[in-house]
């Protein structure tokens, strides 16, 4: 597994794959792949492509737990599944690889913008303890620097999500307009991150079908 597979790959590894998936994990995989589909055939609408990659990162990623009124975060919840994701992709090490050969400017690029950088917004928008937002922003940027130097996968994409999940509430929100010329770089930049990253995951899942991916809360009922 040395590059991401694009839809029609992922779906026939999926189906030749599926028979030793549990009923779950397998759920998981079908939806995230069916989301990778729709978000390759965006053109040159990097708004929806974003879009439709996010909501295919819900699918592989996002627990029972979260929409239980459990105290563990969304954020807890990534961590979670990136910690499971480096762990089996230690050996071959696609997604470092990745994020250091092919995105490792436009990365640094996401890292060092402010405007979706959390804690500027908690700070425009008028909230308290927030005024030290420049001293933050630049200890996450060399934090996330010294983790890219090191090659700790899951820290470094804990940091990139962050990021992205700033930019994933300005869009789905109605924090941004649709193709705006002010958020193309982080848009488009976010869109590529996701579209490379996303079927990488998914291989990694359909390789490690025994992994407790966690449970879908809405699975198909009858």
């Amino acid at each position: 597994m040395t590059t991401a597979l694009h839809y029609e790959a992922l779906k026939e590894r999926q189906r030749n794959l599926r028979h030793d998936f549990p009923e779950t994990m397998g759920l998981r995989v079908h939806r995230a792949i069916s989301w990778i589909g729709r978000a390759e055939q965006c053109g040159n609408d990097e708004d929806a492509r974003f879009i439709f990659l996010w909501i295919s990162f819900n699918a592989a990623y996002a627990d029972e737990t979260d929409f239980q009124g459990t105290t563990i975060s969304e954020r807890a919840t990534f961590i979670n599944f990136f910690n499971k994701l480096a762990q089996h992709d230690m050996k071959e090490k696609t997604i470092y690889t990745a994020l250091w050969h092919r995105f490792s400017g436009p990365i640094r690029t996401l890292m060092n913008n402010h405007y979706i950088f959390h804690q500027f917004w908690q700070h425009q928008n008028g909230m308290e303890g927030f005024e030290n937002w420049e001293e933050t922003f630049q200890t996450s940027t060399r934090s996330f620097q010294q983790a890219f130097q090191d090659g700790n996968v899951s820290k470094v994409l804990r940091f990139v999500f962050d990021r992205l999940y700033v930019l994933r509430n300005q869009l789905v929100h109605g924090g941004a307009t649709w193709n705006s010329r002010i958020n193309r770089h982080q848009v488009r930049d976010g869109a590529a991150i996701l579209a490379f990253l996303m079927p990488l995951f998914v291989q990694i899942m359909m390789a490690n079908p025994h992994e407790n991916w966690g449970r879908p809360f809405y699975p198909v009922v009858d």
